[in-house]
């Protein structure tokens, strides 16, 4: 048996160095803050009245100055972000993403439209829907990595600060396990102006096919160090919705340009499947949807008795059943009870308060009550 040397197995940080500030002098500072404040009477005065009010902005901004980056690393490495994207290698992201997606809903008239903002954090959810159109991107394009956590930049320099951007999805590709789909791909942005920056690959929505749960979609912020970088090999070409253009390999990608770029921030979220997948795949890719069933180990059933005892012999005789026939024929039950051109029968208020009948057996009876009230099978079929 081969024994990992911890040594040898041990990630590599490729991003930019950041000592942790100690933790004493962190509790020092709260606790002489926690002092001042509780010896201002205004402050009490407007607790107790109920109108204070905090600013959720500088807490945020004190978040990122101290500890904020080092818990982005820790939520990054629970999803398997650096593994998958960088085998044993983790950055720390020093420089902050904010991505959001905005979608309009209501009115006819874009004047009476209601936007709705969809923000990209760590981890966090978000459907097809909202993301269809290309999010808005902001980040400190002239942040300084010298020293500390602060975020302090200098608009004195006069050459720009390169920056280049990646959203790509490893758990999405339809042929390679080990490769990913690049969503979107700009690069040589000069100080973190997005809207300036080269687009290699146009944004392409995210189409996590049905049956596979959650995809990733991570957002990479690489920092250029030596000014504009060639990237004509990864150009989409006039075929914007290739697959086999944007197959992409973060690990390949960052080897090839490790003396030139640094990753400096990132963000993700998690997305699954709705029924934009499919409109994306029949107009856009013009390609059959595929779809995905999770083949579970079938669970280990005893050889069938010719007299069972103390088993209910519907359930019993069910075990020893093709599951597809169990539903195919709930379907074709709830089928003819459904008329082409008349909507569905009004749900009853208190199901199981109608009769059912006093010639119906009690095993059925079971079963019919378990149906009105939307237990068991009857919810594959809905």
């Amino acid at each position: 048996e081969n024994v990992n040397d911890p040594e040898i197995s041990k990630p590599v940080n490729i991003g930019f160095p950041l000592m942790k500030p100690s933790r004493a002098a962190q509790l020092g500072e709260r606790l002489a803050h926690l002092k001042k404040q509780r010896e201002n009477p205004e402050l009490e005065r407007l607790s107790r009245e109920r109108k204070l009010e905090i600013d959720l902005e500088q807490v945020r901004e004190d978040w990122l100055n101290t500890s904020g980056p080092f818990h982005i690393r820790r939520a990054a490495e629970h999803y398997g972000v650096f593994e998958h994207l960088f085998g044993a290698a983790y950055f720390v992201p020093r420089v902050e993403l904010r991505i959001r997606y905005e979608t309009s809903e209501g009115g006819s008239d874009d004047s009476e439209a209601t936007t709705i903002q969809h923000p990209v954090r760590y981890g966090n959810l978000l459907k097809p829907t909202e993301t269809r159109s290309a999010p808005i991107v902001e980040f400190d394009g002239r942040f300084q990595f010298h020293g500390g956590g602060s975020h302090v930049a200098n608009k004195t320099k006069a050459e720009p600060d390169w920056w280049t951007l990646v959203l790509t999805n490893p758990d999405g590709h339809l042929e390679s396990s080990e490769h990913e789909y690049c969503h979107w791909f700009l690069g040589n942005i000069p100080n973190g102006d997005v809207s300036k920056g080269e687009t290699l690959m146009p944004y392409l929505q995210p189409f996590p096919t049905k049956g596979t749960g959650y995809h990733r979609h991570i957002f990479v912020l690489y920092k250029q160090h030596e000014g504009r970088i060639d990237y004509s090999q990864y150009r989409c070409t006039d075929r914007p919705y290739s697959l086999t253009e944007r197959t992409f390999r973060t690990l390949d990608f960052y080897r090839a340009h490790q003396d030139r770029l640094t990753p400096a921030g990132l963000a993700f979220f998690q997305c699954d499947w709705d029924a934009s997948v499919t409109a994306f795949f029949h107009d856009r890719l013009g390609r059959p949807q595929p779809e995905y069933e999770y083949d579970f180990p079938r669970p280990y059933i005893r050889d069938q008795e010719w007299f069972p005892q103390r088993k209910p012999f519907n359930l019993y005789l069910d075990k020893y059943r093709d599951p597809a026939q169990i539903r195919k024929e709930y379907l074709v039950r709830k089928l003819a009870q459904v008329h082409p051109f008349e909507g569905p029968d009004k749900p009853l208020r208190f199901p199981n308060a109608h009769s059912i009948g006093k010639d119906v057996p009690s095993w059925l009876r079971t079963e019919m009550r378990k149906d009105r009230l939307g237990w068991g099978r009857i919810n594959d079929i809905k």
